[in-house]
């Protein structure tokens, strides 16, 4: 049975599409939604402002066409909330929190992810929900020196949330260099499994030793939303 949208906020979502890889048949049943972290927790004395990153898997060997969803569209800016997702790869999704005020504390908002076909009608094969919270600072906005935020104007809750191409950049490295470059070794080790072949997989060139399971793939992808969450906290 599918899951509804809630009943009291209509589930509105926006983006422009991308392009996909076609040729592999698309999936025959459900396919599970494979997102982290499960639930969306943004803070209001966030250095770069309240953001978050939500990285999506797509464990199928076929193209799938993604859309993100949310109960308050007026509150969130969403980078790419629509496109594609390639077979057996991951891509990141930017959230960014717009209306970090105090009466927005604590009131729990949700986040739909829909899997469907390639094309306009594509049947939709699967989606998930989680929910999305915003936290007070941990001190008074007084003590930081910030002045209070105010709410930026947004659209209507029936209409879609503003989107974006590109994200700000705003990087400060404070890690050390020893804890950096195990990082970055780290990533390059998971993106490394996510390329490899499956285990089953056909027709591959590399020899068997080099095949990896699925299971060894979700937990690359696990470990590199992990990693990208770290830079963005930074």
């Amino acid at each position: 049975m599918r899951r509804g949208a809630p009943q009291d906020q209509e589930l509105v979502g926006a983006g422009a599409p991308g392009r996909g890889s076609r040729g592999a048949p698309p999936p025959s049943g459900p396919v599970p939604v494979l997102v982290f972290p499960p639930d969306l927790v943004f803070r209001a004395d966030q250095r770069s402002g309240p953001r978050q990153l939500l990285t999506l898997y797509n464990p199928t060997g076929a193209a799938l066409r993604f859309r993100v969803l949310c109960t308050a569209p007026a509150k969130y800016t969403v980078f790419d909330a629509e496109g594609y997702v390639k077979p057996q790869s991951c891509i990141d999704i930017v959230i960014r929190h717009v209306a970090p005020i105090p009466s927005h504390y604590d009131v729990q908002d949700r986040f739909r992810i829909e899997l469907s076909e390639e094309g306009a009608e594509g049947r939709v094969v699967g989606r998930k929900d989680i929910t999305s919270v915003l936290r007070a600072p941990a001190y008074p906005l007084e003590l930081q020196g910030q002045p209070d935020p105010t709410p930026h104007p947004g659209p209507p809750s029936w209409t879609t949330p503003p989107t974006a191409r590109h994200f700000p950049e705003n990087r400060h490295p404070q890690l050390a260099t020893s804890s950096f470059l195990l990082f970055l070794l780290t990533g390059i080790v998971s993106v490394a499994f996510l390329l490899l072949p499956l285990q089953d997989e056909l027709g591959s060139q590399l020899p068997q030793i080099l095949h990896v399971s699925l299971g060894q793939k979700l937990v690359a992808a696990y470990i590199l939303g992990l990693l990208t969450m770290v830079f963005l906290r930074t």
